[in-house]
């Protein structure tokens, strides 16, 4: 029986929603045992916050620099396999081009990077070292996305002719119309976040999402996004019509002033013979509707599932489970290949993926920028 897997976190430290949930996936299946990392910017900061949640002080370094160095003096039996990358979006290239370089496997946070260009850096970087790099697109995780994926590509609704997501938030809108507000807000700077906010942050999940359960390429894009003010250079809001190969087409919906909207994801698969539909907020219930009949709820855990969806299924059919367990899912087919273990290609996002969604995010903008027009994706 292999031991754990050595995991390193950069970032994720104090009151951090998604570091609680990298570090609860991680530990779901006794896979990875978290040994150290760079949780917080302000060394103390940084120290007492991995006191708080039991780690030694031996294996905390004050940056990522000093993390490689240390960890490569280390016997390879000791030294960490694997970091996890939590910070914002600016720091992701650095960081993992760092890791990479020096034989780390990487999972990372989405958006991949805030450039298409260094994210294809990553990608040459990380195929030339032969290393594994996960990029955490969550939704991926849920056992009945799974399903979706499975069904669609055994072809139990037939030839995909549409593929259409939303995903609303409202979180922006208190911020928006408030000067100060907007101006301090990281998300909506584009030197840590990048040139998007709405499409970058959400509406790549969507983009990902379409292509992950259809098996559609999307090739060309139309967009029309939404600043709401003249000094917001950060689209908030965004409408973006797809072309996809053998000829579909579809939609993605994305906005963060959807007032009153909490997480509202919804991902719609119709093929000719017929459909399937997934809501984020209800994430046990996969929807199959077919022409002339009633609409058939699948739920997870029953035997009537594929084998990747009855795989990331923790609990018994009727108990709910949540986004800890999506990215735990994702944790253990990343621990499968760093293992060389068999595992389905559908079970973690890989690099190309995250290379696919930087490319969305920068045509998307190009295409708004060009007065709403057509531009091909790579």
């Amino acid at each position: 029986m292999n031991s754990k897997i050595r995991l390193g976190i950069l970032g994720g430290g104090s009151n951090s929603l998604i570091g609680v949930v990298h570090r609860i996936a991680s530990s779901m299946f006794d896979k990875y045992n978290l040994i150290g990392g760079v949780f917080n910017s302000g060394h103390k900061n940084n120290l007492d916050f991995a006191n708080s949640i039991g780690l030694k002080s031996n294996r905390v370094y004050k940056d990522v620099h000093t993390l490689v160095a240390e960890e490569l003096q280390l016997p390879k039996e000791e030294r960490m396999q694997i970091v996890s990358v939590l910070t914002p979006n600016f720091l992701h290239y650095s960081m993992a081009k760092k890791l990479i370089e020096n034989g780390f496997h990487v999972i990372c946070e989405k958006p991949l990077t805030t450039t298409y260009s260094e994210a294809k850096n990553l990608f040459d970087a990380a195929k030339k070292a032969n290393i594994i790099f996960a990029v955490t697109y969550t939704y991926t995780g849920y056992p009945m996305v799974r399903q979706m994926r499975e069904m669609i590509l055994n072809g139990v609704i037939g030839n995909v002719q549409k593929i259409d997501a939303q995903y609303y938030q409202g979180w922006i809108n208190p911020i928006i119309h408030d000067v100060d507000k907007r101006k301090s807000t990281w998300r909506l700077n584009p030197e840590k976040s990048g040139i998007s906010c709405c499409i970058g942050d959400i509406g790549t999940h969507a983009f990902n999402m379409l292509e992950y359960v259809s098996g559609v390429t999307i090739e060309s894009i139309l967009a029309d996004l939404n600043h709401v003010y003249e000094d917001n250079v950060m689209d908030i809001d965004g409408t973006v019509l797809l072309r996809g190969s053998n000829k579909v087409k579809g939609v993605v919906c994305a906005s963060q002033i959807a007032t009153g909207e909490e997480n509202d994801f919804q991902v719609k698969i119709y093929g000719d013979k017929a459909g399937l539909k997934w809501e984020q907020e209800n994430p046990n219930y996969l929807y199959l509707m077919e022409e002339g009949k009633p609409i058939q709820t699948l739920k997870p855990g029953h035997e009537y599932n594929s084998a990747i969806s009855l795989d990331g299924t923790k609990l018994p059919p009727g108990h709910p489970e949540g986004i800890f367990d999506a990215m735990g899912n994702i944790y253990k087919g990343v621990a499968r290949a760093i293992n060389n273990e068999e595992y389905n290609i559908g079970e973690f996002p890989n690099l190309t993926e995250g290379l696919r969604g930087m490319n969305f995010i920068e045509k998307s903008v190009e295409s708004h920028q060009k007065g709403n027009v057509w531009i091909a994706i790579d």
